[in-house]
Protein backbone atom coordinates (compact mmCIF):
# COMPACT_ATOMS: atom_id res chain seq x y z
CA UNK A 1 0.00 0.00 0.00
CA UNK A 2 3.24 2.16 0.62
CA UNK A 3 3.39 2.96 -3.23
CA UNK A 4 0.06 4.17 -3.56
CA UNK A 5 0.31 6.71 -1.40
CA UNK A 6 3.27 7.41 -3.09
CA UNK A 7 0.88 7.70 -6.45
CA UNK A 8 -0.73 10.75 -6.01
CA UNK A 9 -2.81 12.91 -9.08
CA UNK A 10 -5.28 13.28 -10.53
CA UNK A 11 -7.33 10.23 -12.35
CA UNK A 12 -5.74 9.90 -15.95
CA UNK A 13 -7.73 8.99 -19.69
CA UNK A 14 -4.31 7.12 -21.01
CA UNK A 15 -5.08 5.62 -24.12
CA UNK A 16 -4.34 2.09 -24.54
CA UNK A 17 -2.26 0.30 -27.64
CA UNK A 18 -4.44 0.74 -30.66
CA UNK A 19 -4.26 -2.93 -31.35
CA UNK A 20 -5.52 -3.81 -28.08
CA UNK A 21 -8.52 -1.37 -28.41
CA UNK A 22 -9.15 -3.05 -31.73
CA UNK A 23 -9.27 -6.29 -30.91
CA UNK A 24 -11.80 -5.88 -27.40
CA UNK A 25 -13.67 -3.63 -29.84
CA UNK A 26 -14.56 -6.44 -32.34
CA UNK A 27 -14.61 -8.56 -29.58
CA UNK A 28 -17.62 -6.80 -28.56
CA UNK A 29 -19.16 -7.03 -31.41
CA UNK A 30 -19.63 -10.97 -29.88
CA UNK A 31 -22.47 -9.81 -27.50
CA UNK A 32 -19.69 -9.45 -24.79
CA UNK A 33 -19.21 -6.75 -21.86
CA UNK A 34 -16.15 -4.31 -22.31
CA UNK A 35 -15.17 -5.68 -18.96
CA UNK A 36 -15.49 -9.54 -20.43
CA UNK A 37 -13.20 -8.08 -23.05
CA UNK A 38 -10.50 -6.80 -21.15
CA UNK A 39 -10.68 -9.19 -18.33
CA UNK A 40 -7.93 -11.81 -19.70
CA UNK A 41 -5.82 -8.86 -20.96
CA UNK A 42 -5.77 -7.04 -17.63
CA UNK A 43 -5.09 -10.19 -15.63
CA UNK A 44 -2.03 -11.12 -18.20
CA UNK A 45 -0.48 -7.73 -17.99
CA UNK A 46 -0.91 -8.25 -13.53
CA UNK A 47 0.94 -11.40 -14.22
CA UNK A 48 3.60 -10.22 -16.22
CA UNK A 49 4.20 -7.22 -13.96
CA UNK A 50 3.40 -4.41 -16.86
CA UNK A 51 2.03 -2.04 -14.37
CA UNK A 52 1.79 0.90 -17.16
CA UNK A 53 -0.84 -1.47 -19.25
CA UNK A 54 -2.90 -1.98 -16.54
CA UNK A 55 -2.85 1.57 -15.64
CA UNK A 56 -4.01 2.51 -19.23
CA UNK A 57 -6.44 -0.03 -19.86
CA UNK A 58 -8.00 0.72 -15.98
CA UNK A 59 -8.37 4.94 -17.61
CA UNK A 60 -9.83 3.49 -20.50
CA UNK A 61 -12.67 1.88 -19.03
CA UNK A 62 -15.70 3.81 -17.13
CA UNK A 63 -16.26 3.59 -14.01
CA UNK A 64 -19.09 0.89 -14.37
CA UNK A 65 -17.06 -1.33 -16.42
CA UNK A 66 -14.11 -0.97 -14.62
CA UNK A 67 -16.53 -1.85 -11.08
CA UNK A 68 -17.43 -5.07 -13.45
CA UNK A 69 -13.69 -6.01 -14.41
CA UNK A 70 -12.60 -5.97 -10.47
CA UNK A 71 -15.10 -8.73 -10.06
CA UNK A 72 -13.96 -11.05 -12.89
CA UNK A 73 -10.43 -10.84 -11.78
CA UNK A 74 -10.14 -13.34 -8.98
CA UNK A 75 -8.88 -11.71 -5.43
CA UNK A 76 -5.32 -11.87 -5.63
CA UNK A 77 -5.76 -9.47 -8.97
CA UNK A 78 -8.81 -7.99 -7.80
CA UNK A 79 -5.83 -6.18 -5.27
CA UNK A 80 -3.03 -5.73 -7.39
CA UNK A 81 -5.20 -3.87 -9.73
CA UNK A 82 -6.13 -1.57 -6.94
CA UNK A 83 -2.55 -1.14 -5.45
CA UNK A 84 -1.36 -0.06 -9.42
CA UNK A 85 -4.71 1.84 -10.24
CA UNK A 86 -3.87 4.00 -6.94
CA UNK A 87 -5.23 6.85 -5.92
CA UNK A 88 -6.29 7.32 -9.81
CA UNK A 89 -9.50 5.28 -8.77
CA UNK A 90 -12.60 7.05 -9.66
CA UNK A 91 -14.66 7.43 -6.54
CA UNK A 92 -17.94 6.53 -9.06
CA UNK A 93 -16.42 2.96 -9.68
CA UNK A 94 -17.34 2.12 -5.53
CA UNK A 95 -21.23 2.97 -6.43
CA UNK A 96 -20.58 0.65 -9.29
CA UNK A 97 -19.68 -2.68 -7.61
CA UNK A 98 -21.44 -5.30 -7.03
CA UNK A 99 -23.05 -5.01 -3.00
CA UNK A 100 -20.78 -8.26 -2.41
CA UNK A 101 -17.77 -6.75 -3.46
CA UNK A 102 -17.37 -3.55 -2.00
CA UNK A 103 -16.55 -4.78 1.33
CA UNK A 104 -13.66 -6.19 0.05
CA UNK A 105 -12.41 -3.33 -2.21
CA UNK A 106 -13.35 -0.85 0.08
CA UNK A 107 -10.81 -2.98 3.07
CA UNK A 108 -8.14 -3.20 0.11
CA UNK A 109 -7.88 0.72 -0.24
CA UNK A 110 -6.64 3.28 2.62
CA UNK A 111 -9.39 4.97 4.65
CA UNK A 112 -8.73 8.34 3.28
CA UNK A 113 -8.59 7.42 0.22
CA UNK A 114 -12.03 5.90 0.52
CA UNK A 115 -13.18 8.84 2.26
CA UNK A 116 -12.36 11.21 -0.06
CA UNK A 117 -14.51 9.05 -2.78
CA UNK A 118 -17.40 9.22 -0.72
CA UNK A 119 -17.14 12.86 0.13
CA UNK A 120 -17.36 13.48 -3.79
CA UNK A 121 -20.03 10.98 -4.43
CA UNK A 122 -24.19 12.11 -3.97
CA UNK A 123 -25.71 11.05 -0.50
CA UNK A 124 -27.21 7.79 -2.01
CA UNK A 125 -24.63 6.42 -3.63
CA UNK A 126 -22.10 7.34 -0.45
CA UNK A 127 -25.13 5.72 1.74
CA UNK A 128 -24.86 2.36 -0.79
CA UNK A 129 -20.99 1.96 -0.26
CA UNK A 130 -20.81 2.93 3.52
CA UNK A 131 -23.94 0.60 4.49
CA UNK A 132 -21.54 -2.87 2.95
CA UNK A 133 -18.59 -2.26 4.82
CA UNK A 134 -18.38 -3.29 8.64
CA UNK A 135 -19.39 -0.55 11.36
CA UNK A 136 -15.58 -0.34 12.08
CA UNK A 137 -14.65 0.33 8.82
CA UNK A 138 -17.41 2.49 8.84
CA UNK A 139 -16.63 4.78 11.56
CA UNK A 140 -12.79 4.69 10.25
CA UNK A 141 -14.05 6.77 7.01
CA UNK A 142 -16.97 8.73 8.36
CA UNK A 143 -13.77 9.83 10.89
CA UNK A 144 -12.26 11.32 7.77
CA UNK A 145 -14.62 13.04 6.14
CA UNK A 146 -15.82 16.92 6.74
CA UNK A 147 -18.12 17.31 9.38
CA UNK A 148 -20.80 18.29 7.18
CA UNK A 149 -20.93 15.52 4.72
CA UNK A 150 -20.67 13.07 7.60
CA UNK A 151 -23.47 14.93 9.28
CA UNK A 152 -25.26 14.23 6.17
CA UNK A 153 -24.40 10.62 5.78
CA UNK A 154 -25.48 9.72 9.15
CA UNK A 155 -28.45 11.04 8.25
CA UNK A 156 -29.05 8.59 5.12
CA UNK A 157 -28.19 6.00 7.02
CA UNK A 158 -30.18 6.37 10.10
CA UNK A 159 -33.20 5.40 7.84
CA UNK A 160 -34.40 1.41 7.19
CA UNK A 161 -32.30 -0.79 4.47
CA UNK A 162 -34.37 -0.55 1.28
CA UNK A 163 -36.16 2.34 2.17
CA UNK A 164 -36.69 6.18 0.42
CA UNK A 165 -34.73 7.68 2.84
CA UNK A 166 -31.81 5.82 2.14
CA UNK A 167 -32.14 5.41 -1.45
CA UNK A 168 -32.74 9.24 -1.79
CA UNK A 169 -30.02 11.93 -2.54
CA UNK A 170 -30.09 14.99 -0.93
CA UNK A 171 -29.07 17.29 -2.78
CA UNK A 172 -31.78 18.97 -4.00
CA UNK A 173 -32.91 22.37 -5.75
CA UNK A 174 -35.73 24.06 -4.32
CA UNK A 175 -36.88 27.57 -4.50
CA UNK A 176 -40.06 29.69 -2.92
CA UNK A 177 -42.96 29.97 -5.20
CA UNK A 178 -42.14 34.13 -5.84
CA UNK A 179 -39.03 33.44 -7.73
CA UNK A 180 -38.83 34.52 -11.39
CA UNK A 181 -37.11 31.47 -13.78
CA UNK A 182 -33.87 34.49 -13.66
CA UNK A 183 -33.39 34.35 -10.31
CA UNK A 184 -33.17 30.31 -10.54
CA UNK A 185 -31.18 30.55 -13.51
CA UNK A 186 -28.61 33.17 -11.77
CA UNK A 187 -28.47 30.83 -8.53
CA UNK A 188 -28.04 27.93 -10.05
CA UNK A 189 -25.48 29.36 -12.14
CA UNK A 190 -23.70 31.06 -9.06
CA UNK A 191 -24.12 27.79 -6.67
CA UNK A 192 -21.07 25.53 -6.40
CA UNK A 193 -23.40 23.02 -4.22
CA UNK A 194 -25.84 22.09 -7.16
CA UNK A 195 -26.99 17.94 -7.62
CA UNK A 196 -24.92 15.88 -10.02
CA UNK A 197 -27.45 15.15 -11.58
CA UNK A 198 -31.21 16.73 -11.76
CA UNK A 199 -34.23 17.04 -13.92
CA UNK A 200 -36.60 19.54 -11.79
CA UNK A 201 -36.85 22.64 -9.83
CA UNK A 202 -39.26 21.92 -6.48
CA UNK A 203 -40.92 24.48 -5.81
CA UNK A 204 -41.67 25.05 -2.12
CA UNK A 205 -43.74 27.09 0.75
CA UNK A 206 -42.38 29.01 3.54
CA UNK A 207 -42.18 25.69 6.05
CA UNK A 208 -39.92 23.89 2.96
CA UNK A 209 -42.89 21.17 1.74
CA UNK A 210 -43.24 20.98 -2.16
CA UNK A 211 -46.39 22.13 -3.63
CA UNK A 212 -44.72 22.09 -7.13
CA UNK A 213 -42.19 21.08 -9.96
CA UNK A 214 -40.86 22.46 -12.96
CA UNK A 215 -38.86 20.96 -15.47
CA UNK A 216 -35.32 21.74 -16.31
CA UNK A 217 -36.60 22.13 -19.89
CA UNK A 218 -39.87 24.23 -19.42
CA UNK A 219 -37.23 26.47 -17.36
CA UNK A 220 -35.32 27.27 -20.17
CA UNK A 221 -37.72 28.14 -22.42
CA UNK A 222 -39.52 31.15 -20.21
CA UNK A 223 -38.95 33.88 -19.92
CA UNK A 224 -36.92 35.57 -17.28
CA UNK A 225 -39.28 37.63 -15.32
CA UNK A 226 -41.74 34.88 -15.21
CA UNK A 227 -42.70 33.48 -11.79
CA UNK A 228 -42.05 29.83 -11.36
CA UNK A 229 -45.97 29.55 -9.22
CA UNK A 230 -47.06 30.30 -12.91
CA UNK A 231 -45.22 27.25 -14.70
CA UNK A 232 -45.11 24.88 -12.18
CA UNK A 233 -47.05 21.42 -12.08
CA UNK A 234 -48.64 21.11 -8.99
CA UNK A 235 -49.56 17.51 -9.38
CA UNK A 236 -46.44 16.07 -8.04
CA UNK A 237 -46.01 12.27 -6.31
CA UNK A 238 -44.42 13.11 -2.62
CA UNK A 239 -42.55 10.04 -1.99
CA UNK A 240 -42.55 9.20 2.17
CA UNK A 241 -38.72 8.85 3.86
CA UNK A 242 -40.58 5.32 5.02
CA UNK A 243 -41.60 4.17 1.95
CA UNK A 244 -40.60 0.70 0.91
CA UNK A 245 -38.04 0.88 -2.63
CA UNK A 246 -40.32 -1.31 -4.21
CA UNK A 247 -43.31 1.46 -3.96
CA UNK A 248 -40.98 3.55 -5.24
CA UNK A 249 -40.42 1.37 -7.95
CA UNK A 250 -43.83 1.01 -8.73
CA UNK A 251 -44.71 5.16 -8.60
CA UNK A 252 -42.69 5.88 -11.10
CA UNK A 253 -43.44 2.77 -13.47
CA UNK A 254 -46.80 3.83 -12.76
CA UNK A 255 -46.72 7.53 -13.48
CA UNK A 256 -43.63 7.59 -15.82
CA UNK A 257 -41.97 10.02 -13.42
CA UNK A 258 -38.16 11.34 -14.00
CA UNK A 259 -37.90 12.39 -10.54
CA UNK A 260 -39.81 12.68 -6.91
CA UNK A 261 -39.55 14.83 -3.94
CA UNK A 262 -39.09 13.14 -0.82
CA UNK A 263 -40.52 14.48 2.80
CA UNK A 264 -40.57 13.42 5.99
CA UNK A 265 -43.52 12.79 8.46
CA UNK A 266 -44.36 16.55 8.44
CA UNK A 267 -44.19 16.83 4.48
CA UNK A 268 -41.03 18.64 4.50
CA UNK A 269 -38.72 18.28 1.30
CA UNK A 270 -35.75 16.43 2.43
CA UNK A 271 -34.45 14.88 -0.85
CA UNK A 272 -34.75 13.50 -4.09
CA UNK A 273 -35.14 10.29 -5.92
CA UNK A 274 -34.51 10.11 -10.04
CA UNK A 275 -35.18 7.50 -12.24
CA UNK A 276 -31.51 6.00 -12.40
CA UNK A 277 -31.59 5.56 -8.81
CA UNK A 278 -34.93 3.69 -9.72
CA UNK A 279 -33.61 1.88 -12.28
CA UNK A 280 -30.96 -0.18 -10.17
CA UNK A 281 -34.02 -0.49 -7.18
CA UNK A 282 -36.01 -2.85 -9.87
CA UNK A 283 -32.37 -4.79 -10.88
CA UNK A 284 -32.13 -5.26 -7.48
CA UNK A 285 -35.07 -6.48 -6.61
CA UNK A 286 -35.62 -8.95 -9.72
CA UNK A 287 -32.49 -10.30 -9.12
CA UNK A 288 -33.55 -10.58 -5.32
CA UNK A 289 -36.72 -12.38 -6.56
CA UNK A 290 -35.11 -14.49 -9.25
CA UNK A 291 -32.52 -15.67 -6.26
CA UNK A 292 -35.46 -15.95 -3.40
CA UNK A 293 -37.23 -18.23 -5.83
CA UNK A 294 -34.28 -20.73 -6.42
CA UNK A 295 -33.84 -20.89 -2.19
CA UNK A 296 -30.59 -18.61 -2.60
CA UNK A 297 -29.98 -15.82 -0.26
CA UNK A 298 -30.20 -12.12 -2.00
CA UNK A 299 -27.19 -10.67 -1.01
CA UNK A 300 -25.53 -14.54 -2.39
CA UNK A 301 -22.55 -13.22 -5.14
CA UNK A 302 -20.00 -14.96 -7.63
CA UNK A 303 -17.35 -14.00 -5.43
CA UNK A 304 -18.61 -15.59 -2.42
CA UNK A 305 -16.17 -18.66 -0.58
CA UNK A 306 -17.47 -22.25 -0.57
CA UNK A 307 -18.36 -21.44 3.13
CA UNK A 308 -20.44 -18.78 2.77
CA UNK A 309 -22.11 -20.55 -0.62
CA UNK A 310 -22.61 -23.56 1.52
CA UNK A 311 -24.28 -21.75 4.43
CA UNK A 312 -26.61 -19.97 1.77
CA UNK A 313 -27.94 -22.86 0.00
CA UNK A 314 -28.48 -25.26 3.27
CA UNK A 315 -31.61 -23.61 5.17
CA UNK A 316 -33.47 -24.12 1.84
CA UNK A 317 -31.93 -27.15 0.85
CA UNK A 318 -33.24 -28.74 4.04
CA UNK A 319 -36.58 -27.51 4.11
CA UNK A 320 -36.56 -29.76 0.39
CA UNK A 321 -35.60 -32.68 2.43
CA UNK A 322 -38.27 -32.28 4.44
CA UNK A 323 -40.65 -32.04 1.63
CA UNK A 324 -39.30 -34.65 0.04
CA UNK A 325 -39.46 -36.99 2.72
CA UNK A 326 -43.01 -36.57 2.81
CA UNK A 327 -43.96 -37.25 -0.60
CA UNK A 328 -41.99 -40.67 0.36
CA UNK A 329 -43.99 -41.36 3.02
CA UNK A 330 -47.05 -41.08 0.10
CA UNK A 331 -44.86 -43.36 -2.05
CA UNK A 332 -44.50 -45.69 1.16
CA UNK A 333 -48.53 -45.95 1.58
CA UNK A 334 -48.47 -47.97 -1.88
CA UNK A 335 -45.79 -50.01 -1.72
CA UNK A 336 -47.53 -52.71 -2.18
CA UNK A 337 -48.96 -51.66 -5.34
CA UNK A 338 -45.38 -50.99 -6.68
CA UNK A 339 -44.56 -54.57 -6.21
CA UNK A 340 -47.19 -55.56 -8.02
CA UNK A 341 -46.91 -53.44 -11.01
CA UNK A 342 -43.46 -52.13 -11.46
CA UNK A 343 -44.43 -50.38 -14.66
CA UNK A 344 -46.08 -47.78 -11.25
CA UNK A 345 -42.18 -47.17 -10.10
CA UNK A 346 -41.42 -46.13 -14.05
CA UNK A 347 -44.03 -43.98 -14.58
CA UNK A 348 -44.90 -42.15 -11.46
CA UNK A 349 -41.69 -39.77 -11.52
CA UNK A 350 -43.40 -37.99 -14.63
CA UNK A 351 -46.73 -36.89 -13.61
CA UNK A 352 -44.53 -35.04 -10.46
CA UNK A 353 -42.43 -33.57 -12.88
CA UNK A 354 -44.90 -32.44 -15.18
CA UNK A 355 -46.82 -31.16 -12.10
CA UNK A 356 -44.19 -29.83 -10.58
CA UNK A 357 -42.72 -27.70 -13.83
CA UNK A 358 -46.26 -26.59 -14.73
CA UNK A 359 -46.54 -25.24 -10.62
CA UNK A 360 -43.25 -23.50 -11.54
CA UNK A 361 -44.69 -21.79 -14.46
CA UNK A 362 -47.91 -20.46 -12.76
CA UNK A 363 -45.47 -19.79 -9.62
CA UNK A 364 -43.38 -17.60 -11.64
CA UNK A 365 -45.82 -15.69 -13.32
CA UNK A 366 -47.57 -14.97 -10.12
CA UNK A 367 -44.98 -13.62 -8.19
CA UNK A 368 -43.69 -11.28 -10.76
CA UNK A 369 -47.37 -10.46 -11.15
CA UNK A 370 -47.44 -9.57 -7.48
CA UNK A 371 -44.27 -7.59 -7.41
CA UNK A 372 -45.92 -5.44 -9.83
CA UNK A 373 -49.18 -5.36 -8.62
CA UNK A 374 -50.91 -6.40 -11.80
CA UNK A 375 -52.79 -9.27 -9.11
CA UNK A 376 -54.45 -7.87 -6.64
CA UNK A 377 -57.84 -8.81 -4.87
CA UNK A 378 -59.99 -7.43 -7.73
CA UNK A 379 -58.74 -9.54 -9.96
CA UNK A 380 -57.38 -12.73 -8.30
CA UNK A 381 -60.94 -15.13 -8.43
CA UNK A 382 -60.42 -14.47 -12.33
CA UNK A 383 -56.29 -15.11 -12.15
CA UNK A 384 -57.30 -18.54 -9.89
CA UNK A 385 -60.18 -19.92 -12.50
CA UNK A 386 -58.00 -18.86 -15.12
CA UNK A 387 -55.27 -21.05 -13.65
CA UNK A 388 -57.15 -24.02 -13.16
CA UNK A 389 -58.45 -24.03 -16.76
CA UNK A 390 -55.14 -23.81 -18.04
CA UNK A 391 -53.93 -26.75 -15.97
CA UNK A 392 -57.18 -28.94 -16.96
CA UNK A 393 -56.33 -27.94 -20.84
CA UNK A 394 -52.48 -28.54 -20.69
CA UNK A 395 -53.23 -31.81 -18.22
CA UNK A 396 -56.16 -33.29 -21.14
CA UNK A 397 -53.51 -32.79 -23.81
CA UNK A 398 -50.28 -34.30 -21.95
CA UNK A 399 -53.13 -37.14 -20.59
CA UNK A 400 -53.94 -37.86 -24.10
CA UNK A 401 -49.87 -38.19 -25.23
CA UNK A 402 -48.70 -40.07 -21.83
CA UNK A 403 -51.69 -42.66 -21.48
CA UNK A 404 -51.06 -43.64 -25.16
CA UNK A 405 -47.31 -43.81 -25.11
CA UNK A 406 -48.15 -45.63 -21.47
CA UNK A 407 -50.52 -47.90 -22.68
CA UNK A 408 -48.03 -48.60 -26.13
CA UNK A 409 -44.95 -49.34 -23.79
CA UNK A 410 -46.69 -51.38 -21.20
CA UNK A 411 -48.47 -53.51 -24.35
CA UNK A 412 -45.39 -54.06 -25.94
CA UNK A 413 -43.73 -55.35 -22.34
CA UNK A 414 -46.33 -57.26 -21.04
CA UNK A 415 -48.52 -58.32 -24.05
CA UNK A 416 -52.08 -57.48 -22.01
CA UNK A 417 -54.04 -55.08 -23.52
CA UNK A 418 -56.91 -54.76 -21.43
CA UNK A 419 -53.91 -53.77 -18.37
CA UNK A 420 -52.15 -51.32 -20.78
CA UNK A 421 -55.37 -49.17 -21.25
CA UNK A 422 -55.97 -48.99 -18.35
CA UNK A 423 -52.67 -47.89 -17.09
CA UNK A 424 -52.89 -45.62 -19.64
CA UNK A 425 -56.07 -43.96 -18.32
CA UNK A 426 -54.66 -44.09 -15.08
CA UNK A 427 -51.48 -42.05 -15.50
CA UNK A 428 -53.62 -39.79 -17.71
CA UNK A 429 -56.47 -38.81 -15.39
CA UNK A 430 -53.15 -38.48 -13.07
CA UNK A 431 -51.89 -35.80 -15.04
CA UNK A 432 -55.24 -33.89 -15.80
CA UNK A 433 -55.48 -33.90 -11.50
CA UNK A 434 -51.95 -33.12 -10.92
CA UNK A 435 -51.77 -30.02 -13.38
CA UNK A 436 -55.10 -28.45 -12.41
CA UNK A 437 -53.42 -28.55 -8.41
CA UNK A 438 -49.90 -27.74 -9.85
CA UNK A 439 -51.74 -24.70 -11.35
CA UNK A 440 -53.94 -23.88 -7.59
CA UNK A 441 -51.03 -24.56 -6.25
CA UNK A 442 -49.04 -22.00 -8.55
CA UNK A 443 -51.22 -19.09 -7.65
CA UNK A 444 -53.05 -19.84 -4.40
CA UNK A 445 -49.49 -19.75 -2.79
CA UNK A 446 -47.95 -16.59 -3.38
CA UNK A 447 -51.41 -14.98 -2.70
CA UNK A 448 -51.68 -16.81 0.75
CA UNK A 449 -48.26 -15.79 1.78
CA UNK A 450 -48.80 -12.34 0.80
CA UNK A 451 -52.10 -12.44 2.66
CA UNK A 452 -49.99 -13.45 5.66
CA UNK A 453 -47.20 -11.51 5.40
CA UNK A 454 -44.42 -13.15 4.03
CA UNK A 455 -42.94 -12.32 0.81
CA UNK A 456 -43.84 -15.16 -1.88
CA UNK A 457 -41.02 -15.32 -3.75
CA UNK A 458 -38.70 -16.25 -0.42
CA UNK A 459 -40.72 -19.89 0.25
CA UNK A 460 -43.54 -20.49 -2.30
CA UNK A 461 -41.76 -22.95 -4.25
CA UNK A 462 -41.24 -25.67 -1.59
CA UNK A 463 -45.16 -25.39 -0.92
CA UNK A 464 -46.02 -25.78 -4.24
CA UNK A 465 -43.23 -28.51 -5.13
CA UNK A 466 -44.68 -30.23 -2.26
CA UNK A 467 -48.43 -29.82 -3.36
CA UNK A 468 -47.37 -31.62 -6.89
CA UNK A 469 -45.21 -34.12 -5.28
CA UNK A 470 -47.88 -35.34 -3.08
CA UNK A 471 -50.80 -34.98 -5.07
CA UNK A 472 -49.12 -36.62 -7.93
CA UNK A 473 -47.91 -39.33 -6.33
CA UNK A 474 -50.78 -39.68 -3.90
CA UNK A 475 -53.27 -39.80 -7.30
CA UNK A 476 -51.46 -41.28 -9.60
CA UNK A 477 -50.74 -44.59 -7.15
CA UNK A 478 -54.29 -44.42 -5.41
CA UNK A 479 -55.61 -44.79 -8.77
CA UNK A 480 -53.93 -47.36 -9.68
CA UNK A 481 -54.68 -48.99 -6.45
CA UNK A 482 -58.16 -48.80 -7.68
CA UNK A 483 -58.46 -49.72 -11.35
CA UNK A 484 -55.17 -52.09 -12.13
CA UNK A 485 -55.22 -54.16 -8.63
Amino acid sequence: MADRAADPGPPERATPPPEAVDEAMSRLEEGRTLAEVYAPTVAAAIEAGDEKAVREFAAELHPADLADLLGLLDEEKRGRLLDIVGQRLAPEVLPELDPTLVESVVAAIPAEQVAEAVADLDTDDAAFVLEEVDEAKRAEILAEIPAAERIALNAALDYAEETAGRLMQREVFAAPAYWTVGQIIDRMRGSGELPDRFYEIFVVDPAQRPIGAVPLATLLKTQREVPIEKIMATEIRRIPDSMDQEEVAYLFEQYNLISAPVVDHADRLVGMITVDDVVEIVNAETSEDMLALGGVESDAGLSDSVVETVRSRFSWLAVNLGTAILASLVISMFGAAIEEAVALAVLMPIVASMGGNAGTQTLTVAVRSLATKDLTPANAVRIIWREALVGGANGILFAMIMGALAGLWNLMRSDDPDGSWRLGLVIGAAMIINLVAAGLAGILVPLGLQRAGADPAVSSGVFVTTVTDVVGFFVFLGLASLVLL
